[in-house]
């Protein structure tokens, strides 16, 4: 099994109704971006020598991705039901899913309803006060916290 996060134009990725992206749409996309490949299919070889082939149009390739492997690990987009799907994406993965999303004004959401991407406190936000990194907004945020209980610790002393 695995997890599928989905570039979506629906409320929610599962919806039967509501705005599709189409597949003229998602080929049209595909043709645009010199990083993805229209395949129609995902081949592999299992570890007992057979191969495993998925045939669906739609089906596309991520060629950039930096763990692109002829043979081997790739990032497979595949289109269905009005979706756009990735099995087990990682951070880069996610970050073109959401480049791609921008194009076709859809969004992308994991199976359990979150979006991405996953973010509390806008990184232009805080520049000003915490520099570019959102962690530092936390650390930030947390020392805060810490200053304020141990006000109060030392107050009723």
């Amino acid at each position: 099994m695995g997890y599928d996060v989905h570039i979506t134009r629906k409320e929610d990725w599962f919806d039967e109704d509501g705005p599709d992206i189409s597949l003229s749409e998602w080929k049209e996309y595909v043709q645009s971006d010199q990083e993805m490949r229209l395949d129609n299919f995902a081949e592999t070889q299992t570890s007992s020598g057979s191969t495993l082939r998925i045939e669906n149009e739609g089906l596309a390739v991520w060629t950039a991705y930096s763990g692109h492997r002829q043979n081997g690990n790739m990032a497979w987009f595949d289109y269905r039901n009005g979706n756009v799907t990735v099995k087990n994406p990682d951070e880069e993965i996610l970050d073109k899913m959401v480049d791609i999303s921008g194009v076709l004004s859809a969004k992308v959401q994991g199976d359990e309803g979150e979006l991405y991407p996953i973010t509390e406190v806008s990184v232009t936000q805080t520049e000003g006060l915490f520099g570019t990194s959102p962690y530092l907004v936390y650390m930030g945020i947390g020392l805060l916290i810490s200053l304020v209980l141990l006000w109060f610790l030392f107050k009723k002393t």
